[in-house]
């Protein structure tokens, strides 16, 4: 259809009498053409004293305001390395019936215009100057009428600008020169070395000053920075005011040798704490979180450190702390996790009151151009399913970033919710200094090479408008250079000293280092006595289902009886006594609350009503808070989110459970990049608790394996806990440890499926009020006659001791390596010395040879035997397990017959 045809009568006639009849049955644009026309219609300003074809017209520009507010950033002068778009067909005064006649006449524009009509030429001039400049804007898929009506009210009126004053002028002046000359500084002294420039996107520098200005008047004290390498060292220094001295030390490589601390980092990964005078006596805490490679890995873990500082406060949370993260164009578009961490923002469990997004656009990813990194125009686009606003806004126009990091932060504070900035500009040199970008883009690369400075370009529009005189920007140029060079003077040619890290105070007097010391969790027995009666009490009114009731009162009465206690029980009670004992307890992931093998129940739902009901919650007045959270499902956005809220708060134990084991393959960046390494290379600790159910049961591949030879292999220097347990006993202490334990160590706990209601996998109530946890478990009933010895962990040694019953194999002991890592080498010491007269020595699993514990293992437990130490279990395989039920059998059912012997060999020894 043509547009003659489209704009015919007949055409609008039908359109309009469908209008009426149902709005919503006709195209957006169609309904603001006949709201404007009837508008139109009773505002005779506009309707020329009843004049129809005015009235026409009058709805044709209420169409065309919608469209500039709709799709005017197609219009906007955004990328400093492309001429400005001067028309879109769309945006054409004939694709809405109107000519350059009509520009002269007067319209009703009521919520854009002051004076409430205005000739066309003024409105059209207004609605270009708002969306069709410096800044683009992308808000008219906000489905929140009040939150649009806000920002035209905020954008409108200005043009879109904020009006500065000189002295305003003059200090954003001083922030892009300061962040200029710091990299030329770089440039000169440290000629090649990769440092990842801000040069290009200096805007930067003011756009984060202003964030910080404006969120601290709105009530911020603490602000929390995410990102990855471009402009890092520029932020550090000009941001959070990290000292050029230790900056420069990083260059210079001047540490002594002895004064350094696990394996360090490059420096543009590394993180920092500050405070920032920003008048009236309130501080603002910024801290630039450690981040590796991986691009936006560290976005869940900026929101998960948030939420923690958050919940440590008992008024206005999301005011006092807000969270900031940076972006690359291509890695947000490309990166999944960047989908995961925007997803989580209006969770429960998960939001921290609205992220601002800064996305430093070099409209290159690499080497890569947009066309082939993305399927979208803009690489923001990923965003807007989120319902919250994105602005464009040009990187050489700094007053403009200046507009936009303002509106941005008020957008934050009043609807708490995320917003985007998308700040177009370039990076002068390639993707790092040893980079030769003309390789790949010679012609992009020739315009930036015939492109000056920002700080010359904007020095020289104030100095023509008088704003500032030349001698004046040599004077505070000269004086950022000199305090450069006495920086560099102090560093260069000297030895330094090793920079202790900057952290929350929380962590003072929680240490780093692992210890076998035994530490003291067993609870009275009147303690887990009351407290499993009060798990077992429901409110008044509230209605369990049947079949759950009986399972609770199961769970009561193997506390009052002290025998029987089941995994869950034992869980139940870890958590309410810390929790009676003031220690929080969080814990997500993918359907916690009941349990993926519906064990937990840690939430109830009434059978009748739907309400819901935690136990945990309802202990005691006093007692700390439990929080559990059916996390969104992913894994990577989930378990980096609670990395990054255990980091923060070393008091509270936090949990992430995986829906099976082998779903943290899903994040396995997060444990390589932060929970496996992240105390060596930034000296960071961190007490998380993974929970993955593992365990052979005839379930298939992604199903059975947790991975443990994954976790193992990343274990060195006592990193790492990783544990395969075999009662709730052992679950029970282990959980409580984590948290009373004056160390931070994360803790990996291979658990179990089958042992949750294995008749045999129970604790009594004495082994939680008189004992502690055993890294290892020798056979206590194993005599000195002892001829085999069969090591395992977890819950193959269940069906090991009924193979050994079955065929009375009473010269077999089997003895359960409970931890696997830190190696607990002196109780393994222990407990070999005592089969003296053992000459077969096993180590059985059930995973294949190439997975599990037996590659981690063999070297360790064989050199402590000096003996030959046999493997027994599944043969090396590409996959963790069979599909097919009966190979399942037969595998599991020829583990027993190594380890143990066949039926009908009693008493005898199979080597």
């Amino acid at each position: 259809m043509n547009l003659s045809e489209t704009l015919s009568a007949d055409f609008i006639d039908a359109q309009y009498r469908k209008w009426k009849s149902d709005p919503a049955s006709v195209p957006e644009d169609w309904q603001f053409f006949f709201r404007g026309f009837e508008i139109a219609a009773a505002t005779p300003v506009s309707a020329g004293d009843g004049d129809p074809e005015q009235a026409l017209r009058q709805a044709h520009v209420g169409a065309l305001i919608h469209r500039y507010r709709d799709i005017g950033h197609l219009l906007a002068c955004m990328d400093p390395l492309s001429a400005c778009p001067t028309s879109h067909p769309l945006l054409d005064l004939e694709a809405f019936g109107l000519d350059a006649a009509d520009m002269e006449r007067t319209f009703a524009a009521p919520d854009l215009m002051a004076s409430g009509a205005a000739p066309l030429k003024a409105i059209v001039g207004r609605l270009k100057q708002t969306y069709c400049h410096s800044v683009g804007v992308e808000y008219m898929h906000l489905q929140d009428p009040d939150e649009r009506a806000w920002l035209q009210a905020r954008m409108e009126p200005g043009g879109n600008r904020t009006e500065l004053s000189p002295d305003s002028r003059i200090d954003l002046l001083r922030q892009i020169s300061a962040a200029a000359l710091f990299e030329a500084f770089l440039n000169k002294k440290y000629v090649g070395v990769t440092r990842f420039s801000l040069e290009g996107g200096e805007s930067l520098i003011p756009l984060l000053d202003t964030l910080c200005r404006r969120a601290h008047d709105a009530g911020c004290r603490e602000l929390i920075l995410g990102m990855a390498h471009r402009g890092r060292l520029n932020v550090l220094r000009n941001i959070l005011a990290k000292p050029a001295e230790e900056i420069f030390s990083e260059f210079e490589s001047c540490y002594d040798p002895q004064d350094l601390v696990g394996s360090g980092d490059v420096k543009y990964h590394n993180g920092y704490l500050s405070q920032r005078d920003m008048g009236g006596g309130d501080p603002l805490t910024l801290y630039m979180v450690s981040n590796p490679s991986h691009l936006e890995a560290v976005d869940p873990v900026v929101e998960g450190m948030v939420r923690a500082r958050q919940d440590r406060l008992p008024e206005r949370p999301e005011q006092m702390v807000m969270p900031v993260l940076l972006h690359g164009d291509a890695a947000f578009a490309g990166q999944g996790v960047v989908a995961e961490t925007l997803n989580m923002s209006q969770l429960k469990g998960y939001r921290t009151g609205g992220t601002i997004h800064v996305i430093v656009n070099n409209q290159i990813g690499y080497t890569t151009l947009p066309e082939d990194a993305r399927s979208t125009r803009y690489s923001t686009d990923v965003a807007k399913g989120l319902m919250v606003p994105i602005f464009h806004v040009h990187g050489e126009d700094p007053e403009a970033v200046v507009h936009v990091a303002r509106l941005a932060a008020d957008y934050r504070y009043r609807f708490g919710k995320d917003v985007v900035i998308d700040l177009v500009c370039y990076r002068r040199y390639g993707h790092n200094e040893g980079d030769e970008p003309y390789f790949t883009q010679p012609t992009m690369y020739q315009r930036i090479r015939e492109r000056p400075p920002l700080n010359r370009v904007y020095a020289e529009q104030l100095m023509a408008e008088k704003i500032v005189s030349r001698e004046t920007v040599e004077k505070f140029e000269a004086a950022i250079n000199e305090g450069l060079d006495a920086a560099y003077e102090e560093i260069h040619g000297s030895t330094c000293l090793f920079p202790e890290p900057r952290f929350f105070p929380e962590w003072d007097g929680v240490g780093g280092t692992f210890s076998f010391n035994s530490v003291k969790t067993a609870v009275a027995k009147k303690t887990l006595t009351d407290l499993a009666q009060r798990l077992a009490d429901m409110p008044d009114g509230f209605t369990v289902h049947p079949r759950l009731k009986r399972v609770l009162d199961q769970r009561l009465e193997a506390v009052t009886a002290r025998e029987g206690i089941d995994w869950a029980g034992a869980e139940a009670l870890a958590f309410a006594s810390l929790l009676a004992e003031g220690h929080p307890v969080r814990l997500s992931g993918q359907d916690v609350g009941r349990g993926t093998f519906s064990q937990r129940h840690s939430v109830l739902w009434d059978y009748q009503t739907g309400e819901p009901h935690i136990p945990l919650n309802r202990l005691m007045p006093d007692q700390a808070p439990f929080a559990v959270y059916n996390s969104l499902l992913a894994e990577a956005g989930v378990l980096g989110f609670e990395y990054g809220y255990a980091v923060t708060r070393p008091d509270v134990l936090t949990l992430w459970e995986a829906q099976f084991g082998d779903f943290a393959n899903n994040a396995q960046c997060v444990i390589d990049l932060f929970i496996a390494s992240g105390q060596a290379k930034w000296q960071q600790l961190c007490g998380l608790t993974l929970l993955l159910p593992h365990g052979w049961e005839g379930l298939g591949p992604e199903h059975s394996s947790a991975r443990m030879e994954r976790f193992l292999q990343l274990c060195a220097g006592d990193n790492m806990q990783v544990a395969n347990l075999t009662t709730p006993a052992q679950y029970f202490h282990l959980l409580r440890r984590q948290i009373n334990a004056p160390f931070r160590k994360p803790l990996v706990i291979m658990t179990p499926k089958s042992l949750l209601r294995h008749p045999m996998a129970i604790s009594s109530l004495k082994s939680l009020t008189d004992e502690a946890f055993a890294p290892v478990i020798d056979d206590a009933g194993a005599g000195a006659s002892i001829k085999k010895v069969v090591f395992c962990s977890g819950k193959l040694y269940y069906q090991l001791i009924a193979r050994r019953q079955q065929i009375k194999a009473n010269d077999t002991a089997i003895v359960r390596v409970e931890l696997l890592h830190p190696f607990p080498e002196k109780a393994l010491k222990a407990v070999i010395g005592r089969y003296k007269k053992a000459s077969v020595w096993i180590w059985a699993q059930e995973e294949p040879e190439n997975m599990g514990a037996w590659q981690y293992i063999r070297p360790r437990l064989g050199e402590m035997l000096k003996k030959t130490l046999a493997y027994v279990g599944r043969n090396a395989s590409a996959s963790p397990a069979t599909g097919f039920p009966k190979i399942y059998k037969m595998e599991q059912d020829g583990i027993m017959d190594q380890a143990i012997g066949l039926h009908g060999q009693s008493g005898e020894v199979a080597g």
